[in-house]
C-alpha cells in the first residue's frame, strides 16, 4: 500500500467513498450537507476537499491543533481505501485499517468546536460501523452524546462491521451497545440484523431492535433485490425493489440511506419514504461505482416516470404471515387498487409516484428541494 500511495494510479480511478458515498447522495438530492473527519493535507486530501466542495457539500474537521500536534505524521494522513476489482468485477477493499488494532486516527481526544457546531445545527448525524477503523469508541460515543443532547437525530447503519464488533474489545461493545440504545433510526440489512439479535426473521429483529432503543423511532431493513421493510412500534411498511438492469451494487445502500434521510426530515409518509429510497438505490445501482458515480436527481426522476417493481407475492407472503394479527401492515402495489384487506393496507406504486414525482421535478428546476 505504501508503493500504491507513493505511486499513485491515474486520477481517472480515484473517487469519495465511505461516508461521502451518503453525503453526495443526499446533496443530489437537495439536502445540505456537511461531511465530519479527517483529510490530510496531502494529495488524496486536496482530491477529497475538491469533490465535495464540488458537489455543494460542506466540511467540518474533527481535529484540534493540540491532537494535530501530537499525532505521528503518517497517521495524520488522509485515509485511503484501495478497491481491488478482478475480471469478474467482484471488489476487495484493502486500507491501512485492516493492518492495525488501533483507529486510523486514534489519536484524536475531544470533538472540535467546529464539528459541534456542525452537528447543532444539523437535522440528522449519520454513523455506520466504519467508523470504528477511523475513530476510537470513546470519541464515537462523545459524538453520539453530544448529538443527543443537542436534539439533533442519529441515523446509524452497523454494516457489516457490526457483527465483528459483536465480539470486539470492551469498549467496542459498548460503543455498539450506545449507537443501538440511542439512534433514532437504525439500517441494516437481513443479515446484518439477525447477527445483532440472533433472530431469522427481520421483522421480529427490527422489533427487538426497537425494544431495545431508547430513542429508536424507525427501524429500516435492506433487502436487496426483493426491497425493504420498515418498523415503527405501531406498524410495519414493505415495499418492492424497483426492477433495473444492476450494474453494479457498490454505493447502493448509501444512497438509500440518503433518501430515507431525506423522507424522515420532510415527514413524507413511511411508503413513500420506502419507495423513494428503494428508486434511489435502484439508479445508483444502474451505474457504475459509488463516489460522483451515485444517483443524480434526473436519474432518479427518469426511473419513476417509467417504474417497473420486482414483485415476489410468495416471498412477502412468507414474511408477513405471522404479523398480520398483531400489527397493522402497509405494502406498496403495483396493481392492487388503494385500500385495506384486514390489517393489510395496499398503496399502489402509481399513487406514490404522482405525490412524489412534482415534487422531485419541481427540485431539479429550482436545484434544490423545499423543506
Amino acid at each position: 500500500m505504501e508503493q500504491l500511495s507513493s505511486s499513485p494510479p491515474d486520477k481517472q480511478y480515484w473517487e469519495a467513498g465511505g461516508n461521502c458515498n451518503m453525503a453526495i447522495a443526499a446533496a443530489r438530492l437537495g439536502l445540505k450537507c456537511v461531511a465530519i473527519g479527517h483529510v490530510g493535507n496531502e494529495i488524496y486530501g486536496k482530491f477529497l476537499e475538491d469533490v465535495l466542495q464540488a458537489e455543494g457539500i460542506g466540511m467540518a474537521g474533527m481535529s484540534e491543533e493540540t491532537d494535530v500536534l501530537n499525532a505521528p505524521s503518517s497517521s495524520y494522513e488522509t485515509l485511503l481505501c484501495w478497491v481491488l476489482v478482478d475480471p469478474l468485477q467482484k471488489h476487495g477493499f484493502c486500507s491501512r485499517a485492516d493492518f492495525s488494532k488501533e483507529p486510523a486516527f486514534s489519536w484524536m481526544n475531544t470533538l472540535s468546536e467546529e464539528v459541534k457546531r456542525a452537528i447543532k445545527r444539523s437535522r440528522i448525524l449519520f454513523c455506520n460501523g466504519y467508523d470504528f477503523d477511523e475513530l476510537s469508541p470513546h470519541m464515537i460515543i462523545s459524538a453520539v452524546e453530544y448529538t443527543v443532547e443537542v436534539g439533533t437525530s442519529v441515523f446509524f447503519d452497523p454494516g457489516p462491521r457490526g457483527k465483528s464488533l459483536l465480539s470486539g474489545t470492551v469498549e467496542e461493545q459498548k460503543a455498539l451497545e450506545h449507537f443501538l440504545r440511542m439512534s433514532d433510526v437504525l439500517l441494516l440489512t437481513s443479515d446484518e440484523a439477525e447477527s445483532l439479535t440472533g433472530l431469522v426473521d427481520p421483522i421480529l429483529a427490527a422489533q427487538e431492535l426497537l425494544r431495545k432503543g431508547n430513542r429508536t423511532k424507525w427501524v429500516v431493513v435492506k433487502m436487496g433485490p426483493k426491497g425493504s421493510i420498515l418498523i415503527t412500534k405501531s406498524g410495519i411498511t414493505c415495499a418492492s425493489a424497483f426492477k433495473v438492469k444492476i450494474m453494479d451494487t457498490v454505493g447502493c445502500g448509501d444512497s438509500f440511506v440518503a433518501a430515507i434521510a431525506y423522507g424522515f426530515i420532510h415527514n413524507i409518509p413511511l411508503v413513500t419514504t420506502l419507495a423513494f429510497a428503494n428508486a434511489v438505490g435502484a439508479a445508483t445501482a444502474m451505474g457504475c461505482g459509488a463516489g460522483r458515480n451515485v444517483a443524480t436527481l434526473k436519474q432518479v426522476v427518469e426511473l419513476m416516470e417509467t417504474p417497473d417493481l420486482n414483485e415476489d407475492d410468495k416471498f412477502w407472503n412468507e414474511l408477513l404471515r405471522e404479523h398480520l394479527d398483531s400489527q397493522e401492515v402497509t405494502f406498496l402495489s403495483k396493481m392492487v387498487l388503494n385500500g385495506s384487506n384486514g390489517r393489510m393496507k395496499h398503496v399502489t406504486l402509481q399513487k406514490v409516484v404522482s405525490e412524489l414525482l412534482p415534487k422531485l421535478k419541481s427540485s431539479q428546476l429550482e436545484g434544490t428541494l423545499s423543506s
